[in-house]
């Protein structure tokens, strides 16, 4: 049963075996699993329960419905958007299904128990299986991926083709608005439904406010329904063991709003987030970017994983694309110089540089005021631009005629011999402007919580979503989180079932 608390009309006080806060990629498999192994679940929802005829594929409608903040959160100073899904499926349900296994040198690198690649491997197979993970083919590629499949074969680079979970794909572009013709093979159209029909409830529209805690034991979640324009009505009150998966950032802020303990001090802490640059290419042909299935190809050339100090090698490189407002608001320049750019729409490639970060942020309250804090150090500085140099060289050799680098004063190139002009600009805060998808590492394995994501003083309580993550992937964590989650929830059912 889902059920809307904006419907409810007085406070309810309810008892279950587990209650789930959160349920994108990690809360509906953790529902999922402790549902079909005879346990009563509830998960709790923050945003809205919506369907694929909710999907307008209207910005304005769609990033208040799909996003946090309506699509507006940033790190505190403003320099990094943070897209971060809010609703019934989470972030799975506008990303653009990009699903990939960490990378074994990052995995290993951990030297976690239980956590090595070996060991996520059949994790991995069931989330593989259970939601359709497939390669993509050549003939999914539009026309924007065909830039970088064209530039890096020409510079002779590596790269290839992603996979993805989607079936009955109708190539329509806006993945990030929501799926109108349910083609994601995502938590809400597949995990979700699946909890649900092992008993499990959802209630959207509700917002977890406080883990309570007695004896040294958490005893469940008390929570707050939400209206129609998000002010706070009926209590909800959960008696059971609980299990956070509302991200990297909403599982911190909901740990340290109950005042968790947090022996090791690290609970916030070691935030990433593997923000991106964008570079666009203008092109004599026609590409329409928004057309076709977003990602579809991939560029690792300047993507390393060893953890040597002066690796400056990486940037995961991959195209990206916006709808009209989006790229309006990314665009640099004013007035016409603005609308003459923005008339070259249709013949727009952009790639970003998406970087394997090293620093570490943090997720705090100022009062009730959530803060993300992110200042790139001098090393991730260097690696970013030496990604979106490496983004303008593979749109030169695609054939642009012009590549722009959206800093606060853009850079146009017109030649590769014009390229080190991207480094020497350097990097501040707001120029350029980056945005981040991946929010990873708050609650992290070994730190916050044991190798079987149960906080590690606090019996009663596990984690499982991104901030479990150490370090950052490297790449799209959607997978990787599925995974962590299914072996999480194994831990969850054997000691919920002694």
């Amino acid at each position: 049963m889902i059920v809307a608390g904006r419907t409810l009309r007085g406070d309810l006080q309810l008892t279950a075996d587990l209650v789930v806060v959160g349920t994108g990629a990690g809360g509906a498999m953790v529902a999922r699993q402790a549902a079909q192994a005879g346990l009563k679940v509830i998960a709790l929802e923050e945003g809205a329960y919506s369907t694929p005829r909710d999907f307008t594929q209207r910005e304005d409608e769609m990033l208040p419905l799909l996003f946090q903040d309506a699509g507006a959160r940033t790190t505190d100073d403003g320099a990094v958007t943070v897209l971060q899904g809010r609703g019934v499926g989470g972030s799975t349900v506008h990303n653009t299904n990009l699903c990939k296994r960490a990378p074994d040198a990052v995995l290993d690198g951990w030297q976690l128990d239980g956590w090595r690649a070996r060991d996520l491997a059949p994790h991995y197979e069931v989330v593989e299986r259970d939601l359709h993970v497939s390669r993509l083919a050549a003939s999914d590629l539009n026309r924007n991926n065909l830039l970088l499949k064209r530039g890096v074969e020409k510079l002779g680079w590596h790269g290839g083709m992603l996979s993805h979970n989607r079936r009955g794909c109708v190539r329509s572009g806006f993945c990030e608005l929501g799926c109108a013709f349910d083609a994601k093979e995502n938590a809400l159209k597949i995990l979700v439904p699946e909890a649900v029909a092992a008993g499990a409830t959802v209630y959207a529209d509700v917002r977890a406010v406080r883990v309570l805690v007695e004896g040294g034991r958490a005893v469940g979640v008390q929570a707050r329904a939400l209206d129609a324009d998000g002010r706070p009505g009926p209590t909800l009150t959960v008696r059971a063991a609980v299990c956070l998966s509302g991200s990297a950032v909403g599982s911190a802020r909901l740990a340290l709003a109950s005042g968790l303990p947090d022996p090791s001090g690290r609970v916030g802490k070691g935030l990433r987030i593997h923000p991106g640059a964008a570079v666009a290419g203008i092109f004599d042909e026609t590409i329409e970017g928004w057309t076709g299935i977003p990602q579809s190809y991939e560029c690792t050339e300047k993507l390393r994983f060893d953890e040597t100090p002066d690796n400056d090698d990486r940037t995961w490189i991959i195209p990206a694309f916006a709808h009209p407002v989006g790229i309006a608001s990314a665009m640099p320049g004013f007035g016409a110089a603005h609308m003459t750019r923005m008339r070259l729409y249709p013949k727009l490639g952009l790639f970003v540089a998406m970087l394997h970060d090293r620093t570490e942020g943090s997720v705090t309250l100022d009062g009730t005021r959530l803060k993300i804090r992110y200042t790139l150090t001098a090393g991730d500085q260097r690696a970013l631009l030496k990604g979106m140099r490496a983004c303008a060289e593979l749109m030169l050799a695609a054939g642009a005629r012009t590549v722009v680098v959206p800093f606060a004063k853009p850079i146009e190139l017109t030649d590769a011999s014009q390229l080190d002009q991207i480094v020497r600009h350097g990097y501040r805060p707001l120029d350029p402007l980056l945005t981040a998808v991946h929010p990873m590492g708050t609650l992290p394995i070994g730190r916050v919580v044991d190798e079987r994501g149960r906080w590690l003083d606090l019996a009663g309580l596990w984690v499982a979503d991104g901030s479990l993550f150490p370090t950052s992937l490297g790449g799209p964590p959607q997978l990787t989180i599925y995974a962590a989650a299914h072996k999480v929830a194994g831990h969850v059912i054997e000691e919920l079932k002694r």
